[in-house]
């Protein structure tokens, strides 16, 4: 597996050789790929190692710039900057695809087994089962840091996705911050998640790797821990956000979020550690896809002023962070600064939609919230709203 991957990253740096020396005036991006693509069989008079990888495989590996090109593309850049950019060490050298056929997952002395053509039969472990009526189009075989391998099945399932309600019922608000990751209109506070613990065990290691001659056995022994502890970090804030946003797509018709700048922040000196650690765009963008897949609405609304504006009279008052309760100096509204601010949201999120709502809402329920939920426990509780939810629905 490691030569067949090293073969398909030498393809990939001899494709894009190739792909800068074809002028643009040659076709379009996709054509000039294509006639990359055509060049494979010549390639195999010289290149002995290409005869020994799927032809699939191969293909794919070209059609790679295409998708990279394209990518970069979208951040504005131009073709000729993009093919350059998009080098074998960003996604193109660590992965090969097979594609439509090629590949098999089958049982073998009650192993799951994953057949690879001009490869072995690989016994592995299913993450979740593959649906009966899935009918599996192509798996990515990726190789992480740790040295741990990794098989990505994309499947086809004939299924529509369910409609999305005109009018919405169970609608919600969501504020993300750092000190309490999500605060709803609902009054449900889930606390962040605290990866203290596994960033001290981080520093350890990467102490001890500083101390190893590079290039050791003991040096790349050293290396794998100091990945594994990215993993381990990477693993557990994913794990929470699956969770999360899994729970906002399945119990509300509409969720409704703010479209922050997420790149600006970062970009900014204060605070921008923990910004990174909170992952709020990875966040939005599994809330996104997972809303679609259930049907819910996903509005994300402009995040100007949600925090100083009140949510029952629309005037702004002037907050400094440290201030974590909303107190209108107009109508007297009061309420957690969090919760006031998911209430705005909301609010657009109904306007963007063309839904309406009460204006006396917030001031009834946007209340402070008594106990946060732990982020280890969203898995369990997500809110307290769940089990009632969950305990209707089952005696409807």
């Amino acid at each position: 597996m490691d030569r067949h991957r090293d073969i398909c990253r030498q393809l990939y740096n001899h494709a894009l050789y190739r792909f800068d020396q074809i002028s643009e005036g040659a076709g379009t991006l996709n054509q000039r790929v294509r006639s990359i693509r055509d060049e494979i069989p010549s390639l195999k008079d010289w290149w002995d190692g290409l005869s020994d990888v799927y032809s699939t495989v191969l293909q794919t590996t070209v059609m790679r710039i295409e998708q990279n090109v394209k990518g970069l593309s979208a951040l504005k850049e131009t073709d000729t900057a993009s093919a350059n950019s998009s080098g074998s060490h960003h996604g193109s050298s660590a992965v090969f695809t097979y594609s439509q056929s090629g590949f098999k997952l089958d049982k073998k002395g009650g192993q799951t087994v994953l057949s690879l053509s001009k490869l072995a039969d690989i016994p592995i472990r299913l993450h979740r089962a593959i649906p009966d009526d899935a009918t599996l189009k192509q798996v990515t075989l990726k190789k992480e840091p740790t040295g741990e391998w990794f098989a990505t099945f994309g499947v086809q399932l004939d299924r529509e996705p369910p409609e999305t309600p005109e009018n919405p019922e169970k609608c919600v608000g969501i504020d993300v911050g750092i000190l309490k990751y999500a605060h709803d209109t609902d009054g449900t506070a889930v606390g962040s998640l605290d990866l203290s613990d596994e960033r001290e065990r981080l520093e350890r290691e990467q102490r001890k790797l500083s101390r190893k001659q590079h290039g050791s056995n003991n040096y790349e022994k050293q290396r794998r821990r100091v990945a594994g502890c990215h993993a381990d970090l990477r693993r557990k804030r994913r794990d929470f956000l699956h969770k999360l946003s899994n729970y906002y797509a399945r119990e509300y018709d509409l969720v409704a979020v703010e479209d922050l700048n997420v790149k600006g922040m970062l970009e900014s000196p204060s605070n921008s550690r923990n910004t990174a650690s909170a992952a709020w765009r990875t966040f939005l963008s599994l809330l996104e896809y997972k809303c679609e897949r259930k049907g819910t609405h996903f509005v994300a609304v402009n995040p100007r002023g949600t925090t100083k504006e009140c949510a029952s009279c629309g005037v702004s008052t002037e907050k400094p962070l440290w201030v974590r309760e909303h107190s209108c100096p107009s109508c007297g509204f009061e309420a957690d600064r969090d919760a006031n601010a998911a209430w705005n949201i909301l609010s657009r999120g109904l306007k963007d939609v063309g839904v309406g709502y009460s204006e006396s809402t917030p001031v009834e329920t946007a209340l402070p919230v008594d106990t946060p939920v732990s982020a280890k426990r969203v898995v369990e509780a997500g809110s307290p709203t769940l089990k009632e939810r969950t305990a209707s629905a089952v005696s409807e």
